[in-house]
């Protein structure tokens, strides 16, 4: 069964420390992408999304300018993250780890998301809605996001870890109508 993210009612986050003493976090405001879920059989889902580096945004426009810039993710040579799914192992009724290649700055590589299915419900407009919570934690300099500054009481300006949180809505397709017999 195809679906489509809900771009209203999804949330792509990440958490960063800053300076070893808090954290930052921010969010990309734009991104697209398809789900082929089957609730019967979710070992057998299959995801595809594209995210817009240029729509990220932590409050902060100076920020936001430098994880734009090549120091980080270089969003004019790479203007898109992607996530493919490759596996799905399932643990119970509502929990997942999704297993994927993320892309990076033209660097792949494979990450796993554990994800809780918060079931699905008809809107009152009609359509079929699933709702998925997932996280994982990714280690940035394995994409190449290198940039960092000594601090003079030790350790360093940004973290190496990235706490990734997202809240995902999908709206099932309408299943295609079989294509018209041709008569003889």
């Amino acid at each position: 069964m195809s679906w489509i993210i809900d771009s209203a009612h999804t949330e792509v986050n990440f958490t960063v420390r800053h300076m070893m003493i808090s954290n930052v976090r921010g969010q990309f405001q734009k991104f697209s992408g398809t789900v082929e879920f089957d609730e019967a059989k979710p070992a057998n889902t299959k995801v595809d999304v594209q995210i817009e580096i240029a729509s990220v945004s932590t409050r902060e426009e100076k920020r936001d300018g430098h994880l734009k810039s090549p120091d980080f993710f270089d969003a004019e040579k790479y203007p898109y993250l992607t996530f493919k799914s490759k596996r799905v192992e399932v643990k119970d009724a509502s929990h997942a780890r999704l297993i994927g290649d993320l892309t990076i700055r033209d660097v792949t590589k494979e990450v796993s998301l554990d994800v809780e299915y918060n079931g699905s419900a008809k809107s009152p407009w009609g359509t079929t809605n699933a709702g998925f919570s997932a996280k994982t934690t990714i280690k940035r300099k394995e994409w190449g996001l290198n940039w960092n500054v000594a601090l003079e009481t030790g350790g360093w300006l940004v973290g190496d870890d990235i706490h990734i949180a997202i809240e995902l809505e999908i709206v099932q397709q309408p299943e295609a109508a079989p294509a018209a017999a041709v008569a003889a």
